[in-house]
């Protein structure tokens, strides 16, 4: 009778058994760091998905406290500075600080002619061309009011020239 010996035979397949452990065990290490790094990306992309949008609903804040302090001009005179809170209470909130200094020819009166904005000249003072008459210098700042919205702080810095 022939005795079979299996004793080779089994330890080259336990072998491999063993060498296919360590590469599913490899394959999962692998397969685990590209979904941390592809989590971590979309976490930072989405941070700055956020910030670009702020940042952006600031620039458009920062338009419209541009035409609204025109339209208080036009309505009450020379105004020197205009604080603004834009967005309601259930929105995000933005403060618009807004510093205007004018360039006239002469001194200007309101409609009914009792306002006189030479007060509310600067540095600039008086200009002599008629081309430059009747405009004002407007520094727009406009700050995210919640901080904690956003990853870094959100502040926009508008400098214009506006006619009156």
């Amino acid at each position: 009778m022939q005795r079979k010996n299996n004793f080779l035979r089994n330890s080259v397949q336990k072998s491999k058994n063993g060498i296919a452990m360590i590469m599913a065990i490899a394959v999962i290490v692998i397969i685990a760091t590209i979904m941390a790094l592809s989590l971590s990306l979309t976490s930072q992309t989405t941070k700055r998905t956020t910030d670009l949008y702020l940042n952006e609903q600031a620039i458009l804040y920062s338009k419209s406290a541009v035409e609204l302090a025109l339209l208080k001009i036009a309505n009450s005179g020379c105004i020197n500075s205009l604080n603004l809170t834009l967005g309601s209470a259930s929105q995000i909130q933005y403060d618009v600080n807004i510093t205007m200094s004018y360039v006239y020819t002469s001194a200007t009166t309101d409609v009914a002619g009792t306002l006189n904005c030479d007060e509310y000249f600067t540095t600039y003072g008086y200009i002599t061309t008629q081309e430059q008459n009747g405009s004002v210098l407007m520094d727009i700042a406009t700050t995210l009011r919640d901080s904690t919205i956003a990853t870094e702080p959100i502040r926009y810095f508008r400098r214009t020239i506006q006619k009156l």
